[in-house]
């Protein structure tokens, strides 16, 4: 493992034992402004050498950390928690810089993360066990939940401080040590938040950050030193981690992919309607694992609702996302760009009404040095129908497509039957409907008048179907239960048992 070196400076480092590191890898990857198009910094790309100096760290850390007393590992992350707030807008301008979301919207990602902490600084209070008394005459049994060892989480480049906080706080609060594997689009927000457990107190070697690609992923996967992997990203990897890891004997909780809908019943309030639809179709520029991409219009409101949301859509302010008076940003990348643009091409090919086409935006008043970015505009279908691939398929970007229903029955079947089931809502005012669609659409997180139901920090996040491989959402309850171990204990003292060897299976005496 090589020193750390002036090269740091003008380089996105591993993090490994409590420091910046280069390591031996000589690969690297372009880390670019996505309002500029410009080339900010590089990443350096680990492999399995990194990994294992990751895991040799936390293992060593491990011993230690895992007999601190809860209590005494929550001042870590009430005081880590501190920082954060300290820093918060730091943070959030770094991922403006590297992913492109508006400055506001990077704010309130940082602010989702903080309350995770804020729950694992509960951690004493979840570990809290159960024991029962006089199980059988003279025994007691009792129930602990520890830690696993070394974990790990690969995160993706749309929530580079949110999603790295679903994960750790509550690991590390558990007694784990901790490996994090960034996106290389964006990395700087995970050395960010190393530094800050530095100074919070986090003993070296309990959080380390190994930067890289496929290979470190491969690495974290196949080293036996690793106990579990926590995952967030499209479906087809997360099936590739999931298969991989359970392969190697590793727990694995891995979410993929989404298209989420938004059902639009006669009755709803359009105004609150196109409200939601604008902002969860466009904020973050759709790259949101939760965003709406779907809006399934029942009945008649879609000849109400489409010149609404047509006019709203051309007038998006679409701006460097420092600019606070954005609304929405650029694509994170010139390949995502280009993946999106197919999808719109073929959306028309397949026959769905183009009513804003989002490769005609100007990118002139974006600000200034702007030109060169990676613009899109909003992009707004009618008529869609379930054949068709912009329908079909998680497009990760600036487009909404509108699918138009006959019946409430008509939608949850639509929704029912899609291969994802990340996130859903429904905007009625009927409270019949909007109960019936809570029992029955086969969703796993569902809004009623709420366009983007993420769980709240002591709740848990988790789709069903394509969206979820694992058995165990993550962060809230569900959380502490993947990043610890249940053992059972039965006790008795010499005082109380009986003379002579049980031969028969023991029961209750």
């Amino acid at each position: 493992m090589g020193n750390p070196n002036e090269n740091i400076s003008q380089s996105v480092a591993h993090w490994i034992a409590g420091r910046a590191e280069i390591g031996t890898s000589q690969r690297t990857n372009a880390v670019y402004n996505p309002a500029t198009g410009q080339i900010s910094a590089q990443v350096v790309l680990g492999g399995a050498a990194e990994v294992d100096a990751a895991v040799k760290a936390a293992q060593s850390a491990f011993r230690s950390w895992s007999d601190t007393p809860p209590i005494r590992r929550a001042r870590v992350l009430f005081r880590f928690l501190e920082l954060l707030n300290q820093h918060k807008d730091d943070l959030a301008r770094a991922i403006t810089k590297e992913h492109g979301k508006v400055f506001t919207d990077a704010q309130g990602e940082v602010t989702r993360g903080i309350e995770i902490v804020e729950f694992a600084c509960g951690i004493p209070q979840l570990l809290k066990s159960d024991f029962t008394d006089q199980v059988s005459t003279g025994i007691d049994n009792w129930t602990l939940r520890q830690p696993l060892g070394v974990v790990a989480g690969v995160t993706p480049f749309n929530f580079p401080a949110m999603v790295p906080m679903w994960m750790f706080p509550l690991a590390i609060a558990a007694g784990n040590c901790f490996i994090l594997k960034p996106s290389p689009i964006d990395p700087s927000a995970s050395l960010m938040m190393a530094e800050l457990l530095k100074q919070a107190g986090l003993p070296d070697g309990v959080f380390n950050v190994v930067q890289g690609d496929k290979e470190a992923v491969d690495a974290i996967l196949t080293h036996p030193g690793i106990k579990a992997v926590s995952f967030v990203g499209s479906t087809p990897i997360a099936n590739y981690i999931y298969e991989t890891g359970a392969r190697h004997g590793k727990r694995v909780q891995a979410l993929g992919g989404a298209k989420n809908h938004m059902v639009v019943m006669p009755d709803a309030d359009l105004e609150q309607v196109a409200d939601a639809l604008i902002g969860a179709g466009y904020g973050s520029a759709g790259e949101r694992c939760m965003a709406i991409s779907v809006a399934v219009l029942v009945g008649d409101v879609g000849d109400r609702l489409i010149p609404v949301l047509a006019e709203r859509t051309r007038s998006l302010k679409i701006r460097n996302g420092l600019d606070l008076e954005a609304e929405m940003g650029p694509i994170v990348h010139a390949g995502a760009l280009q993946r999106i643009t197919g999808y719109i091409e073929k959306g028309v090919q397949e026959g769905a009404t183009l009513v804003v086409d989002g490769r005609d935006f100007d990118a002139s008043n974006t600000g200034e040095g702007c030109e060169n970015g990676f613009w899109l505009g909003g992009t707004l279908f009618d008529n869609v129908t379930p054949e068709m691939s912009i329908y079909k398929d998680e497009i990760f970007g600036p487009v909404l497509s509108c699918v138009r229903v006959g019946s409430f029955a008509d939608a949850v079947e639509l929704i029912n039957g899609h291969q994802y089931a990340n996130g859903v809502s429904l905007f009625t005012r009927d409270g019949g409907v909007a109960r019936e669609f809570g029992r029955r659409i086969e969703v796993g997180m569902v809004g009623v008048n709420v366009p983007i139901p993420v769980p709240m920090a002591w709740h848990g996040f988790g789709g069903w179907k394509a969206s979820l491989f694992g058995d165990m959402h993550a962060y809230g309850e569900e959380g502490v239960r993947f990043y610890t171990r249940q053992k059972s204990i039965m006790q008795r003292w010499p005082d109380s048992i009986a003379k002579g060897a049980e031969f028969a299976m023991p029961t209750a005496k």
